[in-house]
Formats: structure tokens, C-alpha cells, sequence
């Protein structure tokens, strides 16, 4: 038999809330956290408006020593670790750090660092180019920075799979807990704003001028975020014997690469992608209540999503809301973030809405929780997780009973 593995803690850094209980309260308030970006001059864009994380002070979580020795998605990363810890009441200290695993994932990693030097490189020369921002830049500083400052000497790895690395990296800290090879998994994604990723995202026309609008007919884009989201998981003998709040089961998970497109998604994919979580749980469609969409505003990615909905659940309308609608983007902590909030939504019966919604569109005929939370319950979620390069991942977690 599977080992069972269950969620006990969850850490949000986000731009509608630091912490999980302000997170959660302003999600189903249909807060938004979008907002006119002042980390960078936007002047030289079309649009200049993001889920920005405005109110995060780093020293809250770490000294200033060390704030200085490390980038800003290192930075969300610990402080979320730090909040699920704290919320999993776990005591590290009494456990044995060697089988404690931390996997993240990010898209664009430290990439503040490699901004700094393009800049000194062009204006000063390469030599000008100093040591401090070369050893921060690598991807894989996010996770070791966050097993440094906590003492984790397990599994220690980077999932660099975009927008869906937050569920790669759940799905594989899963894994290893289902092997025997650790006992707790800090699983989850940072990512903080960059310059070059919201170019990036202007220059292909995906951003929306003002605000996100998943699942609507007149949707124009997506809006770049950042932010982090990490979750404990352990074995449910281990938070059984520990009494501890246990927010919903890990049932599965299902991958899939498009092999398609670079940028947009393949109907074919996504729904394979979601039918591999639903086997690989052990699920029928029918028992699904909810799917916590990818839902990134943009017309095509919508549009797919849907159809591959369509394809596995066939004309049933589940509810499916798209949190980016509060959030904007936040890249690879997406899928991190919105499994936080599936756990929430388990744990407290409601559903987040996909907000700014105004006007259906055939194409996207599904039943978005529009414009405000609802009251239901929920048993079994889907989370869905799609990437640049057709890199899939669908979560399954269950209201642990």
C-alpha cells in the first residue's frame, strides 16, 4: 500500500497577504493584489501594473547580514518556509534535519542578480562585475539558501519547469516520502519580479493593460506577480501521532509534456495531464468538486484549459476559479500559492472566485465561482499547473477524513 501524506502546514507570501490567515481572508474577499509596479520603471511599456508584494520586509526573517548575502526570491522563499513551519508546529529541532527534504520551484530564479550585472557589465565593464551578485544568481541558491538558514541536510532540488514548478516540486517531494527516503518535505515555488520577465511578457503581447480576467470573453492577459508559497507535508502516522492540523491528503499527480508549442498549451496535453493525476489517485472524475484553474487570462491558454476540462469531466460543471484573477502571475510559485489555497478551501468549505469576471464566453463554458467566494463543500480537489514548453502538472489532494 501507498504511504499516505498529508499537508500540515502552509507559508504564503503573497500581494494580497503575508501569512496565511491575511492570504485567506483577502482571497475570499475577491481582494486584489494587483498594482502600478514601483521596483522598476515601466515607463518604456505598454502596461505598467502587477501583483506586486509591497509589504514584505525581509528583516522580519532574517538579519540583516544575511538579507544582504542573499536576492529577493530567496528572501520570499524563507520567509514563507519559516510561516508553514511555524504553522505546522512541527519542532525541527527535535527531528533529525538529514531527513528533512526541500525542493522548490522558480522561472526565473534569482534573476534580479543577473540584471544588476548586465547593467554594471554595459555601463562600467565586465570587470566591474562583482563576486556578490555571481554567487547569488545560480537557481539552485532558492532551496539551499532555505535548508542553510534552517539547518536541512535532506534532498535538497530545484524545479526550473516554469509555471508549473510548484506542483513538480509537491508531487516530488510526495514521492520521496512514499519511498521511505525522507520524513518531511518543504515543498513549494519562489519567484520575485524582474525587469526581464515583464518585458519579456510585454514584448509577446500577454500582459493585460489594467487588471486579469480569466474565463471572460473580453479577457486580455495575464498580469506578471511574485511571491512564494511553501507546504509541509509528513507522513499521516507522523502528524497522527503529533495530533497536528492536517489541512487535506496528497492523493497523486499526473505529468505531461505537450511536445507542441513553446508558449501556448495543447488541449491534448493539458488533458492527459489531468487524467494521470486522476489515475494516479486512484479517482473517478465524478468525485472531483473543484479545480483550481491555471486560469491565466490570456485568451488561448483559457480556452484550452476549458476544452481539456470539457474533455475529462465531459458537460458535468464543476466549479473551477482561477486565483490568478487576485494574484496576477507569480510564475513558478503559482501552482505553490493556489495549492495553499485548495488546501483552505478544504479545510474551510468555501471556494476563491475568479474576480473581475463580466462577460461569458462560449468557448469558456464552465462555472467560474465569478466575482465572489461560495460556501460548499469540498472533498477533492484538482490543482493545475501548466508551463512555457508544454511542461504539465495536476495535483489531487482530499479532505482527510
Amino acid at each position: 500500500m501507498k504511504k499516505r501524506i498529508v499537508i500540515t502546514g502552509l507559508g504564503l507570501v503573497t500581494s494580497i497577504g503575508i501569512g496565511k490567515d491575511d492570504f485567506w481572508k483577502a482571497l475570499i474577499s475577491g481582494k486584489s493584489g494587483i498594482s502600478e509596479i514601483d521596483s522598476f520603471d515601466t515607463s518604456e511599456h505598454t502596461t505598467h501594473f502587477g501583483g506586486q508584494v509591497k509589504n514584505f520586509k525581509a528583516e522580519m526573517f532574517l538579519d540583516r547580514r544575511k538579507i544582504k548575502a542573499m536576492a529577493r526570491a530567496s528572501h520570499l522563499a524563507i520567509a514563507a518556509t519559516k510561516l508553514a513551519i511555524e504553522d505546522a508546529n512541527i519542532g525541527l529541532k527535535k527531528r533529525n534535519t538529514n531527513k528533512v527534504a526541500v525542493m522548490f520551484g522558480t522561472t526565473g530564479g534569482e534573476i534580479q542578480e543577473m540584471e544588476k550585472m548586465d547593467i554594471i557589465w554595459l555601463k562600467q565593464g565586465k570587470e566591474a562585475v562583482g563576486l556578490k551578485s555571481i554567487v547569488q544568481y545560480p537557481v539552485n541558491n532558492i532551496s539551499a539558501n532555505v535548508a542553510k538558514e534552517l539547518k536541512l541536510k535532506g534532498f535538497n532540488r530545484m524545479f526550473t519547469t516554469a509555471c508549473a514548478a510548484g506542483n513538480y516540486a509537491l508531487g516530488y517531494g510526495l514521492d520521496l516520502m512514499r519511498l521511505g527516503k525522507t520524513d518531511i518535505a518543504v515543498v513549494g515555488g519562489s519567484d520575485a519580479f524582474s525587469y526581464l520577465s515583464f518585458t519579456g511578457f510585454n514584448q509577446v503581447r500577454a500582459v493585460a493593460p489594467l487588471k486579469c480576467q480569466p474565463f471572460d470573453k473580453n479577457r486580455k492577459g495575464m498580469i506578471p506577480g511574485e511571491g512564494s508559497g511553501v507546504l509541509i507535508l509528513e507522513t499521516l502516522e507522523s502528524a497522527m501521532e503529533r495530533k497536528a492540523n492536517i489541512y487535506a491528503e496528497v492523493l497523486g499527480y499526473g505529468l505531461s509534456c505537450d511536445a507542441y508549442h513553446m508558449t501556448q498549451p495543447n488541449v491534448e496535453g493539458v488533458s492527459k495531464c489531468m487524467q494521470k493525476a486522476l489515475d494516479d489517485s486512484g479517482i473517478k472524475p465524478e468525485e472531483v468538486d473543484y479545480i483550481c484553474a491555471h486560469g491565466t487570462g490570456t485568451r488561448h491558454n483559457d480556452k484550452v484549459e476549458c476544452a481539456a476540462i470539457k474533455n475529462v469531466f465531459g458537460d458535468r460543471k464543476i466549479a473551477v476559479s482561477s486565483i490568478k484573477s487576485m494574484l496576477g502571475h507569480c510564475m513558478g510559485a503559482a501552482s505553490a500559492i493556489e495549492m495553499a489555497a485548495c488546501c483552505l478551501a478544504i479545510k474551510e468549505g468555501i471556494l476563491p472566485p475568479t474576480i473581475s469576471f463580466e462577460t461569458p464566453d462560449l468557448e469558456c463554458n464552465i462555472d467560474c465561482v465569478p466575482n465572489k467566494a461560495r460556501k460548499q463543500k469540498v472533498k477533492v480537489v484538482l490543482n493545475n499547473g501548466f508551463a512555457f514548453g508544454g511542461n504539465n502538472c495536476c495535483v489531487a489532494i482530499r479532505k482527510f477524513n
